[in-house]
């Protein structure tokens, strides 16, 4: 009889120990220790389908021939985005997102777009009846795309083996498990070794994958991190479920930048790419309303205006409450506290609200002075003018930062209507102001974009 023994291993951060801990003492996490069978038995190797790994020998940088390999398309301008300009041969990309959020039909949809590309869509989680059900909803027309309801990492590779696809999905890798381990699947041995061993098929045949992962209570993908570090590619796709709106970011790319984004809208048939989302996120109807701004705002390399709303009224109760929806809320309670301090006005008695239309998530700090007009348009009752925009950080002291890419920001904001934008002083020096068919207005101080936005 084989010798086995057990193990206690944090789901959270990956630590082990012989025996069960209620407070792992590597992350601080609670009850997250369970037990996993290790067995004394020879390790085996998993094998990749029949694949022959040539061994590697150290070589001079200088010798090393490197060719411009072409990226797949994914027939996505959003997703090629993010990516970087499309799927690299070879690499391992892992989508992350809350349960019911679309990671599974934003793949599928991607795979039936592909065409001229074999493609398998391995399922751990749905039947084959069920994909047969979203792939109509989806209307995609891939002729070459193979679906199969499996969680044996070694069936997979023998799927593989038989059809060799361009590229491969499973969804989810939490279902996944291998017959050299003995724990269940979603466990952190079950993960990393499926992992490592889909990374290295994904390099030895240059055949480019796609995992879809689940997201813990905490919003971070359960895995837990060592899944990010064994992959090429990190994308988290989010957005509230009462809200139409999907965002595709980056969180680690290999291949190209962490600051693109991409905007879907969640439509029955479908998730649809949104090209200009600076129409979409702006109501038409504010006129007259007070509490109300636009900000010029860049996420990548893409400019869109958004519209900032604010809610100042008297505290009810004796603790003011300070509330921010899609803006991080300690930068919210320092801007009030600079329009306390530099400004002169009087808000530590009053709510405040804050909420970024749309349901997104900003992070821009051009932001904040849309941000401190929208709260002190609402605090005086007195509406900012329908055709002006702004971008601008806010210091301690009161100042008017300079962005980044103010051309762009004020490109987007003249295509969509508006006549005046209000920047920081320190910017205009770098434009070219004959190009421009809107007024600009270059301010220094929060007081005095105060002045021009509310002179009567």
């Amino acid at each position: 009889m084989a010798k086995t023994k057990t193990v206690y291993v944090c789901q959270n951060c990956g630590a082990g120990s012989p025996k069960w801990i209620g407070k792992c003492p590597s992350c601080g996490e609670w009850n997250s220790y369970v037990e996993e069978i290790v067995s004394k038995e020879p390790a085996q190797k998993i094998t990749l389908a029949g694949l022959e790994i040539t061994k590697q020998k150290p070589v001079l940088i200088s010798e090393v021939e490197t060719t411009e390999e072409s990226r797949i398309d994914t027939s996505s301008s959003e997703l090629n985005r993010v990516l970087g300009g499309g799927l690299v041969p070879g690499s391992l990309v892992l989508i992350g997102g809350e349960p019911g959020i679309g990671k599974s039909t934003l793949v599928l949809q991607v795979v039936l777009n592909l065409k001229g590309k074999r493609t398998l869509y391995v399922s751990g989680e749905e039947s084959v009846k069920q994909l047969k059900l979203r792939a109509e909803r989806i209307q995609g027309d891939n002729p070459e795309c193979y679906i199969v309801g499996e969680t044996s990492l070694e069936q997979i590779f023998v799927h593989i083996q038989n059809i060799q696809p361009d590229v491969v999905i499973v969804d989810s890798i939490q279902t996944i498990s291998t017959e050299m381990i003995e724990s269940s699947p979603g466990s952190v041995s079950q993960v990393r070794e499926c992992a490592a061993a889909l990374l290295k098929f994904c390099k030895t045949t240059a055949t480019p994958v796609l995992l879809i992962g689940h997201i813990n209570k905490e919003g971070s993908i359960a895995g837990p991190k060592v899944l990010e570090h064994i992959v090429d590619t990190v994308l988290q796709f989010e957005g509230d479920q009462h809200y139409m709106y999907r965002i595709l970011r980056s969180i680690k790319n290999r291949f190209g930048s962490t600051a693109e984004m991409g905007i879907y809208e969640m439509q029955q048939n479908g998730l649809r790419e949104v090209s200009n989302p600076s129409e979409l996120l702006l109501s038409q109807n504010h006129e007259g309303l007070s509490g109300v701004a636009i900000a010029s705002a860049i996420e990548g390399i893409r400019p869109f205006l958004i519209e900032t709303q604010a809610l100042v009224s008297s505290a009810a109760y004796g603790t003011p409450q300070r509330s921010s929806t899609g803006f991080d809320l300690r930068r919210l309670n320092m801007l009030l506290a600079v329009l306390e301090k530099r400004a002169g006005f009087k808000l530590g008695q009053k709510d405040v609200f804050l909420n970024i239309a749309g349901g997104l998530k900003v992070n821009d700090p051009a932001i904040d002075l849309a941000v401190i007009s929208a709260i002190l348009s609402s605090s005086v009752d007195i509406a900012i003018e329908k055709h002006v925009c702004m971008a601008g950080e806010v210091g301690l002291s009161g100042e008017i930062r300079p962005v980044n890419r103010i051309e762009q920001r004020i490109l987007e904001a003249e295509k969509l209507g508006f006549t005046k934008m209000i920047i920081p002083d320190f910017n205009i020096k770098a434009l070219q102001i004959g190009k421009i068919n809107m007024e600009i207005v270059p301010v220094k101080k929060v007081e005095e974009a105060f002045r021009v936005l509310f002179k009567k």
